[in-house]
């Protein structure tokens, strides 16, 4: 075998292999020893048919694939080896010529990454959080609108009621929605099923059908539906309207509080606590950027294409579909469409990615077994089938997931540190 190899550029590498004489004639030799017990040949019983006549039977060049198959799995493993190359993922491999035998393999190496001078990363705080008293009022009041019931009233709909209707949809003649007995709060800002179809509920009687039309917005997600006019048969067969508690103790007690008091006070530790969140999260996302901006990455193109195709998997499970092709025909656009829309968002990940995982490296941050084990018990001390949820939690992939979010969690914290001083300080506001 020899082996010669060229730098690509974008950590790759292309190895280019010849197979010495002698390495395809064994090669071609176990092909033979192989297809001559798995195919019929007139004449003779399976295993007994010589060479020639195998070959005579099904092509010279059946017996060469058969023969390629097993050996450039077996001579790019040596040739890897040899150079010491370590691949990322699969590599492309391409037949150059095969008398004599040369392909060539294009290996995806790790990513390259160097951190700029991050210790001179600086990101202002910003000033003190208060929570004004308007503030709090929306959020009791908020508690109020949780608490209220629903009730049956004898009027046509208004805005803000929850009515049960019978549905039938077209869009340019065609069937689309055909639904009996569905809730429907009646938000004059709802997009369900399509924008403006609340407003039309609007003044509708019990019992009574009505009947009208809407142009489907150019944004809506069923593409081919877009710009189209959908006409619309609704009958309301009940209406209710939310009745709102009065604020006082016996609301603050239903709602997990000591009295009206001990609500006022607790909702304004939330909203700060909040904002704070807030807060944080903001100023850790702007010393990554600063870090992104002083840093040199380098990397494979294929770590770009499986974080584009992660995020069109994640999109399409975002909107209720288990299969991408499902997905993509809904869409109206070609997978590769799809995928330079969704490329500078995945590269923007990708590179962020890399360069925490840089930093983890340089700032010798770990993630110890104890601290999954506490994630693990706090998320599935929440959940309703507990013991599920903890079998669930304990696979080794779902276990691997959450100690990487922990360990990019860790990492952008020690980051913010570094940038602004110590969080502590910072979240009190000092």
């Amino acid at each position: 075998m020899k082996v010669s190899t060229e730098s690509l550029g974008n950590c790759q590498t292309a190895l280019t292999i010849e197979a010495e004489a002698s390495e395809l004639d064994k090669s071609l030799d176990e092909a033979y020893h192989h297809l001559v017990n798995e195919v019929s040949v007139p004449g003779f019983r399976k295993g007994k048919a010589p060479r020639a006549v195998l070959v005579q039977h099904i092509g010279k060049k059946s017996l060469l694939e058969e023969a390629l198959e097993r050996l450039i799995p077996q001579l790019y493993k040596q040739a890897i080896e040899s150079q010491e190359i370590e691949p990322i993922a699969r590599s492309e491999i391409e037949i150059i010529q095969t008398e004599p035998v040369v392909f060539k393999a294009v290996v995806s190496l790790k990513p390259e990454v160097k951190l700029g001078d991050y210790h001179s990363i600086r990101v202002e705080p910003g000033p003190v959080i208060k929570i004004a008293k308007k503030e709090v009022t929306a959020a009791m009041e908020e508690v109020r609108e949780r608490q209220g019931a629903w009730v049956p009233v004898d009027r046509p709909v208004e805005l803000g009621d929850l009515v049960t209707m019978d549905i039938e949809a077209n869009v340019d003649g065609r069937p689309w929605l055909n639904h009996k007995d569905v809730l429907y709060e009646v938000d004059k800002d709802s997009r369900s099923p399509v924008p403006g179809f609340a407003s039309h509920l609007q003044g509708a009687e019990k019992n009574k059908e009505r009947t009208f039309s809407l142009t489907i917005p150019d944004d809506y997600p069923i593409k081919e539906m877009c710009g189209k006019e959908g006409t619309f048969k609704v009958t309301v067969t009940e209406i209710k309207e939310k009745q709102l508690p009065e604020l006082d103790d016996e609301l603050a007690q239903s709602a997990g509080y000591d009295n009206l008091a001990d609500m006022k006070k607790k909702v304004a530790v939330d909203l700060r606590a909040k904002a704070e969140a807030k807060n944080r999260l903001e100023l850790r996302q702007k010393a990554l950027d600063a870090l992104v901006e002083i840093s040199e990455v380098n990397y494979p193109p294929i770590l770009e294409d499986e974080e584009i195709t992660g995020l069109l998997r994640d999109e399409a499970q975002r909107l209720g579909f288990k299969e991408l092709g499902d997905y993509l025909k809904r869409s109206g656009k070609t997978e590769e469409e799809l995928k330079q829309e969704l490329r500078p968002i995945a590269k923007k990940r990708l590179i962020q990615g890399l360069v925490l995982g840089k930093l983890a490296e340089e700032e010798k941050i770990e993630i110890s077994s104890s601290e999954v084990d506490n994630k693990v018990d706090e998320i599935t001390n929440n959940a309703e089938d507990k013991e599920n949820a903890r079998q669930f939690f304990s696979l080794p992939q779902v276990r691997q997931s959450i100690e990487q979010s922990l360990l990019t969690q860790k990492t952008m914290d020690r980051l913010l540190q570094i940038a602004i001083g110590n969080v502590e300080n910072m979240t009190k506001g000092e």
